[in-house]
């Protein structure tokens, strides 16, 4: 952590003069940028596998209706359709698992009190009126939702239903756009099926996450959940 530390402290020192006060939370969403543009690779081969396995769906609905008496061989024989196409059911995840250390790190970093032994400084950093390392919890009892940290919150709250509508809405069209969309509970296999109904509802968690975690850390994930978005809708126009 005294890396990490180390890290977002001198961000923060070069973004010093543009942001003020609030120049370690800008550092936060530029560190969070740069995560993302490094996995920006991988989040485009899971764009071209997703693409792959939409193409797929007549080929899984014949073999389904070859082996529907018999779910072991229909799953054996989509993994070896998989195999033979060199498509990975599992690619679109590694873009999410690859960031979470950064992510566990970030949140370990302003949830700690002292780093290798001193008082954490980055703790008496702001988003405006908003601690860095407090929560909404805490802004609520120091002046309530209007107060001036809880408007810090209640705009991000306000950006991240924004974000998660778009995502929302990109996901739904993205999933009726899939070959044989209007009967997907028979042309896919059931693991893909329920990651398809959820989906477009995975934005709307990053408001929970805003609420429970400190400030520093839901940064990260409104950042990276608005790349996600953008990403998204450009890599799947």
């Amino acid at each position: 952590m005294s890396l990490f530390a180390t890290l977002v402290g001198g961000l923060a020192d070069l973004l010093q003069p543009l942001f003020h006060a609030s120049a370690a939370a800008a550092a936060i969403v530029l560190f969070t940028a740069l995560v993302r543009l490094l996995l920006h690779p991988l989040a485009r081969a899971a764009a071209r596998g997703q693409q792959a396995r939409a193409r797929l769906q007549p080929r899984i609905a014949e073999l389904r209706r070859k082996h529907g008496k018999s779910p072991e061989r229909f799953q054996k024989a989509v993994l070896e359709l998989h195999a033979r196409e060199n498509v990975s059911p599992l690619s679109g995840l590694l873009p999410g698992l690859l960031q979470m250390p950064a992510f566990f790190v970030l949140y370990q970093l302003f949830s700690s009190t002292t780093i290798g032994g001193e008082d954490n400084g980055l703790l008496t950093h702001t988003l405006f009126a908003a601690p860095l390392g407090g929560r909404w919890a805490d802004a609520l009892g120091q002046g309530g939702p209007l107060g001036a940290a809880g408007l810090v919150y209640l705009g991000l709250f306000a950006l991240v239903a924004a974000v998660a509508f778009v995502g929302y809405r990109n996901a739904r069209h993205m999933e009726a756009a899939l070959p044989g969309a209007a009967g997907d509970g028979e042309q896919r296999t059931g693991a893909l099926a329920a990651v398809g109904k959820v989906m477009p509802f995975m934005s709307f968690l990053t408001l929970v996450t805003v609420a429970v975690m400190p400030l520093a850390a839901a940064l990260y994930v409104v950042t990276s959940t608005t790349w996600s978005t953008v990403e998204r809708m450009m890599l799947h126009r």
